[in-house]
């Protein structure tokens, strides 16, 4: 036991331990929302402890040697009243039901650390996220640290880690914006409905975006329809001018948290979309959704690449936009809103993603923080900071814990943006249809408008500081941007003060979403060689530290 706070069992038997898991132990989670709901606690159980209770170190190689465990903590636990979930694994539910059968049920979460990343494919991938958090700087699997994290973790986020990040992405939605809320009906009975602005579930999918795997986008492909595509860039460059072909090294800069940049006070598709033909557009109240634009003949920044695709390159005729991405065509490049002819809108625009972002900026501004990066370092003491962020003693378990969760965190944000269109290869097509596109967390278009806001703020702050510094990326792949430099450091691409004050809008080195890190510095030649063979130089990266210096292999 780790927390003095709770009572050891009163032996060490199985029928002890089941009996400790229902007296009613101060252990949950609770809710965040009002309407939302408490959650199981989670008790881990080490090595030792499954030594005291007499069960396998290991988790049982064979199916007899599992039903045989599973018969021994099912009597153990039926003689004190208690049950198991149905199947047992690394992870299981332990529960009572108050009134006898067909009661509620009260349950924790049961973690028996040292069998995490083992069992069936499907317990392997449920047990995955907690085995991340369960293994110390040794390598182990430990229950005290898995314990310590999981209640960091809680603290944090409000809820407890799920299967995936992208699930958890799911649940913290849901956890902090709830879909659902209890009333009492006219014969007193309490039962739940949607709330006000819920997202509706449903197989709500329009012709520009249902997904890659929906059997509407085949047919669409079939028929030679034109698709959104409303993705971050990928593999984009452009020729070298001669004076940054002439200097000696490209740094690499990335984007730190760019979807949570964005997704604060995004506006976002809640409702279906509906077909409009000749929309009006009125910048200041047009809806999220997918607009039919024709940019090709809009004159953009011939060192930057085009703010609209993807690829980076001029679109070759009319194509399905999202919202943010014609507002910054509108705005910056005077496109006409007047020839789009029609659009898909939603019936209900709202920022709804504004508390899951609190919670996950908090969360991963605060790890990082315990990592000795935080918000208005000047950059020198930026780059020396997170040059040595993780040099981390193992004996200090407050940075090693953080450096876990924040990868996890961010996990969680780029996962869960994915999650809006969960292709789950896993299922079958049939049971696809049924369990995640009828889910009402199945929203390409909501997908599109956060990667088109995250690439057009991106686009933003890299072409304010051309016109500020005259400096512009030859080279990107999503969040990774590459600039000639006369030095290894990104130092010299920063803007100048203007009358003592800070530039806004500019690449800013710092871990704040949306600001850049340096991700490495690479000798020019190398960039050169690959550019010259048509081949992109983005995965040099790997390949060399931040003073430019090649990697050991």
């Amino acid at each position: 036991m780790d927390i003095a706070q709770v009572p050891p069992p009163a032996g060490t038997k199985l029928t002890d331990w089941f009996a400790w898991l229902g007296t009613g132990l101060p252990l949950r989670i609770d809710r965040v929302h009002d309407a939302g709901r408490t959650s199981d606690g989670i008790v881990c159980l080490s090595a030792p402890a499954l030594k005291a209770l007499g069960l396998p170190a290991s988790f049982p190689s064979t199916q007899k040697a599992l039903t045989a465990v599973m018969k021994k903590m099912t009597t153990a636990a039926a003689s004190v009243g208690m049950e198991l979930s149905q199947e047992l694994g690394p992870v299981f539910h332990v529960f009572r039901r108050a009134g006898g059968a067909g009661g509620l049920k009260a349950s924790l979460r049961v973690v028996i650390a040292p069998w995490l990343g083992h069992g069936s494919d499907a317990q392997q991938l449920t047990s995955a996220m907690l085995a991340e958090l369960a293994t110390a700087p040794t390598g182990d699997l430990d229950a005290r640290t898995l314990a310590r994290r999981i209640r960091k973790y809680v603290t944090d986020l409000g809820i407890a880690p799920g299967v995936t990040p992208a699930t958890t992405s799911k649940l913290l939605l849901d956890a902090v914006r709830p879909r659902t809320e209890p009333f009492e009906n006219e014969e007193g009975q309490w039962s739940s409905r949607l709330r006000e602005g819920a997202l509706p579930g449903g197989d709500i999918v329009v012709p520009p975006a249902p997904g890659a795997r929906h059997p509407l986008t085949r047919e669409l492909q079939e028929r030679g329809d034109v698709l959104c595509e409303e993705e971050d860039y990928k593999y984009w460059s452009r020729p070298l001018t001669a004076a940054e072909a002439a200097m000696p090294y490209a740094v690499a800069c990335d984007v730190c948290a760019s979807y949570l940049s964005v997704t604060m006070s995004l506006r976002l598709p809640n409702g279906p979309l509906e077909h409009h033909a000749k929309p009006d557009w009125d910048i200041k109240t047009a809806p999220a959704g997918l607009w039919w634009c024709d940019f090709t003949d809009v004159e953009v920044d011939p060192l930057l690449p085009h703010p609209a695709t993807f690829h980076g390159r001029p679109p070759a005729g009319a194509g399905w936009y999202a919202t943010p991405t014609v507002a910054y065509m509108v705005t910056e490049y005077d496109f006409d809103p007047t020839t789009i002819t029609e659009a898909y809108l939603s019936t209900m625009t709202v920022p709804f993603l504004k508390e899951w972002t609190i919670r996950l900026r908090e969360a991963y501004k605060g790890a990082y923080e315990l990592l000795g990066l935080k918000d208005g370092q000047d950059p020198e003491e930026f780059l020396a900071a997170y040059a040595t962020h993780k040099d981390i003693d193992s004996a200090d378990t407050e940075r090693t814990d953080a450096l876990v969760l924040a990868g996890l965190y961010k996990a969680i944000y780029k996962g869960g943006v994915g999650k809006w269109t969960d292709g789950a290869a896993y299922l079958d097509e049939e049971t696809w249809l049924r369990d995640v596109v009828a889910n009402w967390s199945y929203r390409p278009e909501v997908r599109y408008t956060i990667i088109s806001a995250a690439r057009i703020a991106n686009h933003r702050r890299m072409r304010k500081t051309y016109q500020k510094t005259g400096r512009a990326p030859f080279a990107i792949n999503v969040d990774s941007y590459m600039y000639a430099t006369e030095q290894p450091s990104p130092l010299e691409l920063l803007t100048p003060p203007e009358k003592d004050k800070p530039v806004l809008g500019v690449l800013r080195l710092g871990i704040g979403p949306g600001q850049f890190k340096h991700e490495a510095s690479i000798p020019m030649a190398a960039v050169l060689e690959l550019l010259d063979n048509n081949e992109h130089p983005s995965p040099l990266t790997h390949d060399y530290t931040t003073d430019g210096i090649a990697v050991a292999a």
